[in-house]
């Protein structure tokens, strides 16, 4: 399992921030962080595409100096509308983007 710091985790993500609007007609996009239960971690993004905010992130595991290494492959989809269920296990995220 490798460790990576979280600005570099950060870093990654940010750099595909304008390849997603291009592609998929995202409005905004940004970085989404949640601390987690014990040592997990939730790093993702929260994107605004047809007037609808999503956060999209998946787990981590921090260590002892705070660095982060993933648990999974698979994305979660949250909606801010808390009429909607979560949607898990994507394994991709052209996927992800394609459902919102």
């Amino acid at each position: 399992m490798e460790f990576l710091s979280r600005e570099e985790i950060i870093n990654e993500l940010q750099q595909s921030f304008q390849s997603y609007i291009d592609k998929f007609d995202i409005e905004a996009i940004g970085i989404f962080e949640e601390e987690g239960q014990a040592d997990q971690y939730y790093i993702g993004y929260t994107v605004t595409k047809n007037s609808e905010t999503f956060h999209i992130h998946t787990p981590y595991i921090k260590n002892a100096n705070g660095d982060l290494a993933p648990i999974s492959k698979e994305w979660t989809v949250e909606s801010d509308d808390p009429q909607k269920d979560d949607f898990k296990e994507y394994n991709n995220l052209d996927n992800v983007f394609l459902e919102l």
